[in-house]
Parts: C-alpha cells; structure tokens; sequence
C-alpha cells in the first residue's frame, strides 16, 4: 500500500497487484460470458446452446490467454528493470532513483580500450 504512494516511483507495485488484476480479469470474463449465454438463449435456443458450448468457450479462452500473455510480457519488463539496477548498482553507478554515492567512493576500473 506504501508504494501506491512513493511519488518517486522507486518501487514497482505492479508485481504485488498482478494476481488481483488477473482474478478480476477471469470474474469479469466469466460474468460476460454468463451473460452472453443468457442473450443468446434469449434469442434462440440453438444460439444459446451454440454460445453455451462453443462460442463462449473460445472467446474466453481466447480473451483470458491474450490478458495473461500481456500481463506476463509486463512483469518481464519490471523485473528485466530490478535485474537491470542491481547490476548497475554492484558495478558501483547509481541505479536510477537510488541516492549518489559519496565523492570518494570507488572508482569504476580504467577502460584499457580508451585513449
């Protein structure tokens, strides 16, 4: 609850509500698909037991399969940035939003390549 908070974006909340945003994401597809059942039996009894046992089924299943892999692709990128700072943090910079180090703090290795 703290980081919703953290004006200064130094944590991501993301990974910690990802399960809530997933749970409600499968309740609201459920709730449609209940719904387009009831609509399709009210227009026909042949569409709603089409809708019932084929149609909703994929559109579901469809929808629910897209919203993981983009939640997934998400979480990738947050902790592709965590690993990205703590490397940048033990090879002795400042990872982005971290505090500098202090003026007499170690120096980075001299660069053979440079001239």
């Amino acid at each position: 609850m703290k980081a919703l908070f953290d004006l200064e974006f130094r944590k991501f909340v993301t990974p910690t509500i990802i399960k809530i945003l997933y749970i409600l994401i499968m309740a609201m597809l459920g709730v449609g698909y209940i719904i387009a059942v009831v609509a399709a039996f009210q227009a026909s009894a042949g569409f709603g037991i089409f809708t019932l046992l084929i149609l909703g089924p994929l559109f579901v299943l469809i929808y629910l399969a897209l919203a993981r892999a983009g939640l997934e692709s998400l979480i990738a990128q947050i902790r592709t940035a965590e690993n990205t700072a703590e490397l940048v943090r033990l090879a002795g910079g400042n990872a982005p939003g971290a505090a500098p180090q202090a003026p007499n703090g170690p120096t980075p290795p001299a660069n053979p390549y440079q001239q």
